[in-house]
């Protein structure tokens, strides 16, 4: 059993508990998840840890305790974590266990934060959350509440591991994708879609969703893949693009902010632009399968290992009037 009691309690969702529970409901059955009842096991079975403090202001969100921990605990611990992976997106530091993940995270919030509205007091919408780790570091800087949201049963259960010890009531995760979100629901004043846009299939469809939960004044924070120059304005991958098998479209600049205007939102403005490195997202003993060196070309990385150009991000700012 899954325990979402945190975010029903909360009087500003009151309107849309059904909806909610019946998206969460059909998300979580186990019928659909053959490994979720044994990842919940070694969550429930990681030990209990006292007098716990929690760092979210750093680039490795860190828990800590005052208490001496045996090295069985440490041990026991560690183990867990690690049987919970592939970890992604982080870095995470539990007690003495460091999560060395997949994505160094922290490099995109180095990049998103000096961009952004202060998140100070603001109630917050982190679309496609992965674990939660930018989530965090929304509290870390202040925001009010975060609600972050991905379908994955791995990143709810490692999400779960970590809030074992946070015990943060300002940080709800629901299991639900942006298409199982009430159709109105205008009461976040910043929302985050980072990495999610490329993936739907009508992109100008997402980000309507998205202006559909902002309130009035509201800030869009929108990061994607994007592509320099290409006749349209949009780039479709034949089959596979960087081995990612569900890439529908990858925009230019222009093309963005004109989905973005269209969309009916004001002051849009591209923040930022990065070429993805090695060194932000590669394998590690926390992710052992195959990360970014192996999809690109071995001859030149500035092409995927399919020939196209590279992953190149660009992080788009709106307001919803």
């Amino acid at each position: 059993m899954i325990d979402f009691s945190s975010f029903f309690s909360r009087s500003e969702f009151r309107d849309w508990h059904s909806d909610f529970k019946t998206a969460i409901d059909q998300r979580v059955d186990p019928k659909r998840h053959g490994d979720l009842a044994d990842w919940l096991k070694i969550v429930n079975s990681m030990p209990h840890i006292d007098n716990t403090r929690v760092a979210l202001n750093q680039d490795t969100v860190s828990i800590v305790t005052q208490d001496e921990l045996s090295d069985d605990t440490k041990t026991q611990l560690h183990d867990a974590l690690f049987s919970l992976k592939p970890w992604r997106k982080g870095p995470y530091q539990l007690f003495d266990t460091f999560i060395d993940t997949e994505w160094r995270s922290d490099w995109k919030w180095q990049r998103v934060r000096p961009q952004i509205s202060s998140l100070r007091g603001r109630k917050v919408l982190d679309v496609g959350c992965g674990t939660g780790y930018h989530c965090w570091r929304m509290l870390g800087d202040g925001a009010d509440y975060v609600l972050g949201i991905d379908p994955s049963m791995r990143f709810l259960v490692q999400h779960m591991a970590i809030q074992k010890y946070a015990r943060n009531p300002n940080f709800d995760f629901l299991p639900i994708g942006i298409e199982d979100m009430p159709d109105a629901m205008p009461i976040f004043d910043s929302v985050f879609s980072m990495g999610v846009l490329y993936h739907r299939r009508n992109p100008i469809n997402h980000i309507l969703e998205l202006k559909n939960l902002l309130s009035n004044g509201g800030e869009l924070v929108l990061e994607t893949l994007i592509i320099d120059e290409i006749e349209g304005g949009v780039f479709t991958p034949t089959d596979r693009y960087a081995q990612m098998r569900n890439v529908w479209s990858i925009m230019t600049t222009d093309k963005t902010m004109q989905l973005i205007d269209e969309a009916g939102f004001t002051n849009i403005r591209c923040a930022d632009q990065n070429i993805t490195s090695l060194d932000e997202q590669r394998s590690t003993p926390w992710m052992q399968f195959h990360s970014l060196k192996e999809f690109l070309d071995p001859h030149d990385i500035s092409k995927t290992i399919e020939g196209y150009p590279a992953p190149k991000r660009g992080l788009f700012i709106a307001t919803k009037p």
